[in-house]
């Protein structure tokens, strides 16, 4: 293993630099909203754009990927990061703060197309342990971006702004990582999209989109102080961090899409705590099962799916349709609910989505 690792230290530099601050990234989106809500005189439905425009900037990254997968390589991503992060620090008004978001969302989309693939096929039979370490480091950026933006004294300016100044220092340093193999050599077999775990992992994204792009605007909803929220939200990537480090012990033992299951059956309980108990002790407890929706969806999927170089693109392109669409309807809906609208919206579905693994584990199995 420690072979392994020396091979691929470039890799390996990239990508856990990158996702470090594409978890930055993605969890400033919720703190900052409450901010554009006062400055921009936005309403919850047009907050919500700023979040689904993250996902489809995703979505464009990995259509780039799909067709052009061979040709990109980390900086690519990391250009388009550093850009949208740079636009977002100016906030030169609403429509180019969203251009920022999606630019920061379409480098966002490429990366994750571009780094997980490559950390599977490197690692072999590792593959799916070092695949939830890689994605364990998303967590560190998450729980310390809101801590940030709290102690800039709640400025997307200067955090967004640190967030891409740390991207242009890694596009130094990434020229390494564009030399692993996109595509594995020899035959492989053919491209068999598998439509079933493509909605589970759509369902699941979107979940995982919503709780980290609209959780902190819903706590204050219900009564948390927007401060406290960015700080419930940090706590919620703590735990985050905590199942995919746990994961990286059992990741190769267990199916992954048993692990899926309980990660989606635990959310819903956590979620329906939330509505009549605590929503803030709660919503922290839905980031440990948030931590293993991608890592068992992605496994399962590349598992049924094949190892033709259109299957990561499309793997991560069916759960950004889902942190798209997911963010636009739960928006203005849970605004209509009352105080806890958001938390029994996202309990209501994700029974559901409990319900519909538990049925179809058998089938599932890898």
């Amino acid at each position: 293993m420690q072979d392994l690792i020396r091979a691929h230290a470039g890799l390996l530099f990239a990508g856990v630099a990158t996702f470090i601050l594409m978890g930055a990234g993605q969890a400033l989106f919720g703190p900052v909203l409450p901010v554009y809500l006062r400055d921009f005189a936005l309403t919850e439905a047009e907050a919500g754009l700023f979040v689904a425009l993250l996902w489809v900037g995703c979505f464009l990254g990995v259509g780039i990927m799909y067709v052009l997968g061979a040709r990109i390589g980390p900086r690519h991503a990391l250009a388009a990061m550093a850009a949208g992060t740079a636009v977002m620090a100016a906030s030169p008004g609403w429509w180019l703060t969203l251009l920022g978001g999606t630019l920061f969302g379409l480098g966002y989309g490429m990366a994750t197309a571009v780094f997980n693939p490559r950390v599977m096929r490197a690692f072999g039979a590792r593959g799916p342990s070092m695949l939830s370490l890689l994605n364990a480091t998303f967590g560190v950026g998450a729980i310390a971006a809101p801590l940030a933006f709290v102690g800039l004294g709640s400025d997307p300016a200067w955090t967004f702004g640190a967030v891409a100044v740390a991207l242009v220092a890694i596009f130094a340093l990434a020229g390494p990582a564009g030399r692993v193999a996109a595509a594995p050599a020899g035959e492989v077999r053919a491209f068999r999209p598998h439509w079933g775990i493509l909605a589970f992992g759509a369902l699941a994204i979107g979940m995982e989109a919503s709780l980290a792009g609209l959780g902190p605007s819903a706590l204050i909803r219900a009564g948390v102080a927007e401060t406290r929220a960015s700080e419930l939200l940090s706590a919620f990537f703590v735990v985050f961090l905590l199942a995919r480090v746990g994961l990286i012990f059992i990741a190769h033992r267990v199916d992954p899409f048993l692990l899926y299951t309980a990660a989606i059956g635990s959310a819903a309980v956590f979620a329906l705590g939330a509505v009549f108990l605590s929503p803030a002790v709660f919503f922290v407890a839905m980031g440990a099962s948030a931590g293993v929706f991608f890592p068992g969806y992605y496994v399962t999927a590349s598992g049924k799916m094949g190892e033709d170089i259109r299957v990561p693109p499309t793997i991560v392109a069916a759960g950004l349709a889902g942190a798209i669409t997911a963010p636009l309807i739960l928006a203005p809906v849970s605004a209509a609910l009352g105080e806890r609208g958001f938390f029994v919206l996202v309990a209501c579905i994700l029974c559901a989505i409990s319900l519909a693994a538990i049925l179809s584990l058998r089938r599932m199995r890898v």
